[in-house]
């Protein structure tokens, strides 16, 4: 190294040590270091007792302003706790003391008998007792995740109770525990004798979520173990399942909730055990006649808006008296489902989704049994906002009339060409109306998310599976009538086609109406509410179109989306379930 180097080095480390902050941070160290030496202590560990006492010396002394006002800062209770806490840190009292063994334990039962003193808070304990049948004992019967008793890993479910704060719990009942424990003010303690260990679940199968399918009130289940451990959700609501174990309650945490204790929830099993004994009186008797197709109101909205609504014209949905599919699975006529039973719908894995502002906007499938409103709402929606919201333009293979254009009224198509379509499957639905075809075109729906709307689609509720996959990932909406006593009232002067040989003949809804239209209802949403995001009841078509908007509304500003686990191909937690047995097409 060169003169001249060492010299600029010289000249670099000198600068460095003469740098003032360097030497604040020199200063700063070893005050630290001096005052690590010094380690303060407390003065006084007993403060409690000394203020107790001087406050009972300065009583008895003269009753001056300057005492009274002493005396009142050293009672307050906010005074009182700063210095218990300064007594428990100078003691280094900071976990509580476990009580001696009692002395009627007998030796030969140490090892099988054990303490556990949980320090009481406002944090429920989390666990449920119930009477061995067996044996008479009492014993816990569960451990709800996240609680109290979960996470001390002290209680486990089978541990049999002996004693709780020291009384015997040897003639008491399990519904006399509660009381017990409301007695303690700190502490609970517990004397137990401990169940074999089980082997604990895979950490895997925990991250669980389920899309509830029904509403459940524990509050109106008189056969949940206990009410307060029982989770209230609605349908749609999101939970996550932490524990399978019991064939009949689950345990799991409400998304909706900012409550992360779980609880307990009625499992598949149970579920559709309530539903086999409670089942819709449609599976049980035919159906007289079809349900009415309703006449729209003779109003030009074109000529309203300015807005001309290709699809919702008089198509082959106009047509279901006379349309015949050519396939079963697309036949107009809905079938009850008395030979093809279907289970129950309970819960729905799901998995998050973040929602990316380039994707296409999602479809929106509108079902449910005619007459109900399902064109209306659809044509109110495409109204509110033409921007946002669009509808397929059916095929059809009748010629065009005049005052039509083609790909705004209709796609006409040839008979072969339409028959060479129905083979390549490229139809959603399809069917005949006085010798012609008419269908709904995978490509017009194509179309329609291609200019980023969101498409309106109206099918029958058979062809509901068909759209239900990672391609369109629909948002279903079951569209259901009100209670027949608001149909009565609602429905009393709309009209509809009431025959096939005379299709100018209208007449008003029949009770027969009525309930045929609430019949099929019920088919539809046992054979097909695993496949619903939202149910909505059309009494009053103002305010259902007002819910049904806020809903697509709030679909479309949340980041977050929940989506069926199918649609993501098979994930850990999916893999899992199944592996028990659990999932099927929808559980």
């Amino acid at each position: 190294m060169s003169g001249t180097d060492r010299e600029e080095d010289y000249r670099f480390l000198h600068s460095v040590l003469m740098e003032k902050k360097l030497h604040l941070l020199f200063k700063i160290h070893e005050r630290l270091k001096s005052f690590e030496k010094r380690r303060p202590l407390p003065v006084q560990e007993r403060a409690v007792s000394l203020a107790s006492d001087m406050s009972q010396e300065l009583m008895e002394c003269c009753w001056r302003d300057e005492v009274k006002e002493l005396v009142a800062l050293i009672s307050k209770p906010h005074f009182k706790s700063l210095l218990s806490v300064h007594d428990a840190v100078a003691q280094g009292d900071f976990e509580p003391t476990l009580p001696p063994m009692p002395d009627d334990v007998l030796e030969e039962d140490e090892d099988s008998v054990k303490i556990v003193s949980l320090v009481k808070t406002k944090e429920p304990l989390g666990a449920t007792v119930k009477r061995d049948k067996s044996t008479g004992a009492i014993v816990v019967a569960r451990i709800m995740r996240g609680g109290a008793a979960d996470k001390s890993g002290l209680i486990h479910e089978g541990d049999e109770l002996k004693e709780v704060n020291g009384v015997s719990l040897e003639q008491r009942k399990p519904k006399e525990i509660p009381c017990l424990l409301a007695r303690s003010q700190t502490e609970v303690r517990f004397t137990i004798i401990p169940a074999f260990p089980k082997v604990e679940e895979s950490p895997d199968i925990k991250k669980l979520f389920v899309q509830a399918l029904f509403d459940y009130d524990p509050n109106e289940d008189p056969t949940v173990p206990c009410k307060e451990a029982a989770v209230a959700f609605k349908r749609g609501d999101i939970l996550q399942v932490v524990n399978r174990e019991d064939d009949t309650w689950w345990q799991a945490c409400s998304l909706r909730s900012s409550d992360t204790h779980a609880g307990l929830i009625p499992s598949q099993r149970l579920h559709e055990r309530r539903v086999a004994l409670q089942r819709p009186r449609s599976l049980f008797k035919p159906r007289r006649v079809k349900p009415p197709v309703a006449v729209c109101e003779d109003v030009d909205y074109g000529a309203i808006t300015g807005i001309h609504i290709a699809g919702l014209r008089q198509s082959f949905r106009l047509g279901r008296k006379n349309s015949r599919a050519r396939d079963a699975a697309g036949s107009r006529r809905w079938s009850t489902g008395v030979n093809q039973p279907v289970p129950p719908a309970t819960y729905r894995e799901v998995i998050p989704q973040q929602r990316d502002p380039s994707d296409k906007e999602r479809l929106v499938v509108l079902v449910g049994p005619d007459g109900v409103g399902v064109s209306e709402l659809k044509k109110r929606l495409l109204i509110s906002d033409p921007d946002r919201y669009g509808v397929t333009v059916p095929h059809t293979t009748r010629e065009k009339s005049r005052q039509e254009t083609e790909g705004v009224d209709y796609h006409f198509l040839s008979v072969h060409m339409f028959e060479e379509e129905i083979l390549n499957d490229r139809f959603i639905e399809y069917g005949t109306y006085n010798g012609h075809y008419y269908g709904t075109s995978l490509d017009s729906v194509h179309r329609v998310l291609a200019k980023g709307k969101v498409c309106l689609l109206d099918v029958h509720p058979g062809k509901i599976h068909g759209l239900c996959t990672s391609e369109f990932q629909p948002y279903v909406v079951f569209v259901k009538p009100p209670r027949i006593e608001e149909l009565r009232l609602t429905r009393r002067r709309a009209k509809f086609i009431c025959g096939e040989e005379d299709k100018s003949s209208v007449r008003i809804f029949s009770e027969e109406d009525f309930q045929d239209m609430i019949d099929l209802a019920e088919t539809i949403e046992n054979q097909c509410a695993h496949m619903f995001d939202k149910v909505i009841v059309n009494g009053d078509i103002a305010v259902a179109f007002r819910e049904l908007k806020a809903d697509l509304e709030r679909l479309k500003q949340e980041e977050i989306q929940w989506i069926p686990a199918e649609w993501a191909g098979s994930s850990s937690a999916a893999a899992a379930w199944r592996s028990c047995g659990h999932l099927g097409g929808w559980i």
